[in-house]
């Protein structure tokens, strides 16, 4: 066991300064994706109002979601957006969702939507200001008890 130390300790002094360095990296969500639309609070309230079959995805984990959400939104974490995931939600891929998470540090919405224009989903949104902005302007938010 004596020798597997030092190995241990070379591993470290490899690992540590990519570690440090990629930890003050803040994740920020692209401007604008591809294949979307890009909304705001009042683009989401416009689009329930206008679309009645809009379906809205909360892209983040169930720990965040706890923390509240959008009325009516489903649940469906990015590392779970799937093709098949996808269809359980929207079999016609023109059924129009969209995708929220917590805001612009948070890339999990607009992983969600590129998964879904990579599924063949043709009608798109997407919430980049996310629950923070929603928060932020004093929109309704629903809580699990």
């Amino acid at each position: 066991m004596a020798h597997g130390y030092p190995r241990f300790l070379l591993f470290l002094s490899l690992c540590l300064p990519i570690l440090v360095m990629g930890a003050d990296k803040p994740v920020v969500s692209p401007d604008s994706i591809p294949g979307t639309t890009k909304v705001d609070a009042e683009g989401v309230l416009q689009l329930v109002e206008e679309l009645p079959r809009l379906v809205v995805i909360d892209a983040r984990i169930v720990s965040d979601r706890l923390q509240g959400y959008i009325e009516d939104s489903i649940s469906l974490p990015d590392i779970n957006t799937s093709c098949d995931s996808l269809k359980k939600i929207a079999p016609d891929r023109a059924t129009p969702l969209l995708f929220y998470c917590n805001g612009p540090k948070c890339g999990r919405s607009a992983k969600s939507a590129q998964k879904a224009i990579a599924c063949g989903h043709t009608r798109l949104y997407w919430f980049r200001g996310g629950f923070e902005e929603w928060r932020a302007k004093g929109y309704p938010t629903v809580k699990d008890r």
